[in-house]
């Protein structure tokens, strides 16, 4: 089970049965409309608050996920999940709402690689039979909870990056449940805390992108794998930014990964006329990319292997304030279509 230092090897290979994704009125003008299960028309969402709207968003995309399985609340074991928002309560409060047993989480944005090998580990060991995995991230409350309110107006630099709207959950079931073709989680790779003493907060792409390249070049050493068993390598929200930094670290490290095989949710999302700065970012990020567009690629057959490398900056407001650097941590996951 355990290969390596850091890396789970799934035997029974956890299969994602279904997912739900749902986006906000930005992401509906980017470049993955149809791989949206629905959007909402503006950020409200009916609701008095942007946290209370996050909310909405997430009890929609587990909606949405059980209904195509034709299950229900009472048929799921565990909800694991989270976001960035002070002691999670959108995903808490959704919680409970759908009355599944639930642990919360938080690796910022690199919560949808987390819960999802959480989700396989419990499942592989014969914990539960059905675990609903998910993100979300809306870009107003996460903008007044980290930097300025969007009604503020503030300059932000070309390094910025702006938070996804969106929630993304799947459905992972126990591999005999399924006699078709499925996404299967085959192993996860827990990374470790890399801080390299950056300090803007406007820059997550270039803080992140070490605890990402550590990751992946320890899953490959753990399994004693070249990157080119995958077909492709996707990061969660390190943006143009990030991404160059990785590629460079990449290199530094002798790690050999092509840049068209080496790819990040955070530049895919959005059209390039969308006035995104370096990219997308949030924890909805990686997981509307990855169980919307990514996993209907996989469907129709352009990737067979995926190495999914959510990343995540562990900063706080307070500890920002009080002058701390930037904790970063990036989870893989391989999944692969079976």
């Amino acid at each position: 089970m355990l290969v390596g230092s850091q890396t789970w090897v799934f035997d029974r290979q956890p299969a994602i049965l279904s997912t739900g994704v749902v986006g906000g009125p930005f992401e509906k003008d980017g470049r993955l409309t149809n791989d949206f299960d629905k959007f909402h028309v503006d950020l409200w969402m009916g609701k008095d608050s942007y946290e209370k709207a996050q909310t909405v968003l997430l009890e929609d995309a587990v909606d949405i996920a059980l209904r195509k399985k034709a299950l229900k609340g009472e048929d799921i074991q565990f909800f694991l999940a989270g976001d960035l928002i002070n002691q999670i309560t959108p995903t808490t409060f959704a919680a409970r709402t759908n009355q599944i047993p639930y642990l919360g989480l938080f690796s910022a944005c690199a919560i949808s690689t987390e819960g999802l090998g959480l989700a396989a580990m419990i499942i592989n060991n014969g914990g539960a039979e059905y675990i609903l995995a998910g993100a979300s991230s809306h870009n107003a409350s996460a903008e007044r909870q980290f930097r300025y309110p969007t009604e503020y107006g503030g300059q932000k630099p070309p390094t910025a990056q702006w938070t996804v709207t969106g929630a993304g959950v799947a459905l992972v079931g126990s591999g005999n449940l399924v006699d078709s073709p499925h996404p299967r989680i085959t192993s996860a790779t827990i990374g470790k805390v890399i801080d390299m003493g950056l300090t803007d907060p406007f820059n997550m792409g270039g803080a992140m992108a070490p605890a990402a390249v550590d990751t992946i070049q320890r899953h490959l050493f753990d399994l004693d794998l070249d990157p080119s068993h995958y077909d492709l390598i996707v990061t969660g929200d390190l943006a143009e930014v990030g991404r160059n930094v990785a590629l460079d670290l990449f290199g530094q490290k002798g790690v050999s990964i092509e840049e068209t095989q080496f790819q990040d949710c955070g530049l895919l999302i959005y059209k390039k006329e969308q006035d995104v700065f370096a990219g997308a970012s949030g924890p909805a990020c990686s997981a509307v990319v990855m169980y919307g567009h990514l996993l209907n690629e996989m469907k129709s057959g352009k990737y067979k292997r995926i190495l999914f490398v959510a990343t995540g900056s562990l900063l706080s407001p307070l500890s920002f304030q009080q002058k701390e650097s930037i904790p970063c941590i990036a989870h893989a996951v391989a999944i692969e279509y079976i």
